[in-house]
C-alpha cells in the first residue's frame, strides 16, 4: 500500500486557487477583446445580430471540439430547465451590455458591470447557501456607494446606457451563481454546448423579429468571428475558474479589467477619465478586495 506524504496531500488543493486565477486572467483578455470588437461593430449590426452570429460560431466550435475529442457524450439533457433559465438571463444581460457599450465610455461601463461580484455576494446565500457575514455586507455597501458615484444618477433624466449596464451586471451575477451550481453536476463541454445552442436560437428569433437581418460583409465578418471566438474562450475560462474555486473568490479577480478598459478607452477611442469614475471605481475595487480578504479568512 502506498501512502502519500503530507506535503503531497496538502499541496494539491493549493494549486486550485492559483489555477482559477490564471483562468480568470484569460477571461479578462477575452472579455476585453469583445469590448473592442463590439465597439467596431457600432451602427453596423444590432445587438441581437451580434449575439446570433457569436452563438453560431460558438456552437460550431464547441460541437466540433466535443466530437473531435470524443467528449460529446458529456452533453447532458438532465438539467435543460436550469440551462434555459441561465442562458436566457445571460442572453438578456449580454444584449444590455452590448447596447451600453455603444452609449457610455468603456471605463464607466466596466465600473458598473463590476458590481456583479457585489450581487454575487448578496445572492449567494439564497442560491448557493454561502454565509453572508458582516464584513461582506459592509463590502457590498461600499461597492454600491461606488456605483452611485460612477453612475451619478439624475432622477430627472435617467441615462439609458447606465441603466442597461446596471441591468447587465445583475444578469451576469445571477448567471454566475447558476453556472456555479451547474459545475457541480455537469462538464464544461455540456455547459458551453447548451449556452451557445440556446443563445443561437434566442438570437435568431430576436434578430429576425423585425423582419430585417443584416448579413456580415467583408468589413464586419472578422469582428463577428473575433467576438464568437473570444466569447467562447472567455466563458470557458470563467466556467473553469468557477469549477476550481468558490464564486466569491473567483469574481473579484475580474476587476483587473477595469484599468484595462480605461486604458483601451483612452488609447483607442480618446475617452477621458473623469474623476467621479476613478473615485467610484476605486471604492468598488476596495469593496471587492475586502470581500476577497474575508473569503481568505
Amino acid at each position: 500500500m502506498t501512502i502519500s506524504s503530507p506535503r503531497h496531500v496538502h499541496s494539491a488543493p493549493l494549486h486550485r486557487p492559483l489555477a482559477a486565477a490564471l483562468w480568470m486572467i484569460g477571461s479578462i483578455v477575452f472579455f476585453s477583446t469583445i469590448a473592442v470588437a463590439g465597439r467596431e461593430l457600432k451602427g453596423r449590426h444590432d445587438t441581437f445580430e451580434i449575439m446570433m452570429w457569436r452563438s453560431l460560431i460558438g456552437v460550431l466550435l464547441v460541437a466540433g471540439f466535443a466530437v473531435w475529442t470524443g467528449r460529446f457524450r458529456e452533453v447532458s439533457a438532465h438539467r435543460l430547465g436550469t440551462h434555459a433559465v441561465r442562458n436566457t438571463i445571460h442572453f438578456t444581460g449580454q444584449n444590455l451590455w452590448l447596447w451600453a457599450l455603444t452609449m457610455i465610455p468603456l471605463a464607466q461601463l466596466f465600473a458598473i458591470e463590476f458590481t456583479a461580484p457585489i450581487w454575487v455576494v448578496l445572492l449567494s446565500p439564497l442560491l448557493l447557501g454561502e454565509r453572508l457575514t458582516r464584513r461582506r455586507v459592509f463590502a457590498a455597501g461600499l461597492g454600491f456607494m461606488g456605483i452611485l458615484i460612477v453612475a451619478r444618477p439624475d432622477f430627472s433624466h435617467v441615462d439609458p446606457g447606465v441603466l442597461a449596464a446596471a441591468g447587465a451586471a445583475v444578469s451576469f451575477a445571477v448567471t454566475i451563481l447558476i453556472t456555479k451550481t451547474l459545475t457541480r453536476h455537469e462538464s464544461i463541454v455540456s455547459i458551453m454546448f447548451w449556452l451557445t445552442l440556446m443563445q443561437l436560437i434566442l438570437g435568431l428569433v430576436a434578430a429576425g423579429y423585425d423582419g430585417e437581418m443584416r448579413l456580415p460583409d467583408a468589413e464586419t465578418l472578422p469582428w463577428l468571428v473575433l467576438i464568437g471566438v473570444a466569447g467562447l474562450a472567455a466563458h470557458v475560462s470563467l466556467t473553469t475558474a468557477l469549477s476550481l474555486a468558490p464564486a466569491s473568490f473567483v469574481m473579484p479577480i475580474d476587476f483587473v479589467r477595469l484599468p484595462v478598459a480605461a486604458v483601451i478607452g483612452v488609447v483607442l477611442y480618446n475617452e477621458g477619465l473623469e474623476v467621479p469614475v476613478v473615485v467610484g471605481a476605486a471604492l468598488i475595487l476596495a469593496a471587492n478586495w475586502i470581500n476577497l480578504r474575508a473569503r481568505g479568512r
